[in-house]
């Protein structure tokens, strides 16, 4: 009984992790406006393009039909994130007004980040 609850408990915190983190391109831009490189273009389009495919992967996470493309899709989403991340990382640590020690930039990166495509790789195996 216990190996069904864990798998499970990992898809829906998945769905919930994707859904809260979609919404938040849209309550909150600015944030993310800020890691966005000039060069790639219209910031705000390209905040509720990432935006809109977080939301998509957590309702495509849902239905076994359409897990694994939702893992894939937020395996390719996390790896075009790197560009932010590489150029937050540029900027002192600092996206806007906010800034964090680059040490924990660097663990979001180097630590966070695969974990994160670890955990969208297993939710295709559910």
């Amino acid at each position: 009984m216990a190996t069904q609850i864990k798998p499970k408990l990992s898809l829906y915190s998945f769905i919930v992790f994707y859904l809260v983190a979609g919404i938040m391109h849209f309550i909150q831009p600015d944030i993310y406006l800020e890691v966005i490189p000039d060069w790639l273009g219209n910031k705000l389009l390209i905040n509720y393009i990432a935006g809109s495919t977080e939301l998509i992967v957590a309702v495509f996470a849902m239905f076994f039909k359409t897990r694994k493309i939702a893992g894939h899709l937020t395996i390719a989403m996390l790896v075009a994130f790197i560009i932010s991340h590489v150029y937050f990382l540029l900027n002192g640590s600092c996206a806007g007004d906010l800034c964090i020690p680059s040490w924990i930039g660097w663990s979001r990166l180097l630590v966070i980040h695969p974990i994160l495509i670890y955990w969208a790789y297993k939710i295709t195996k559910i």
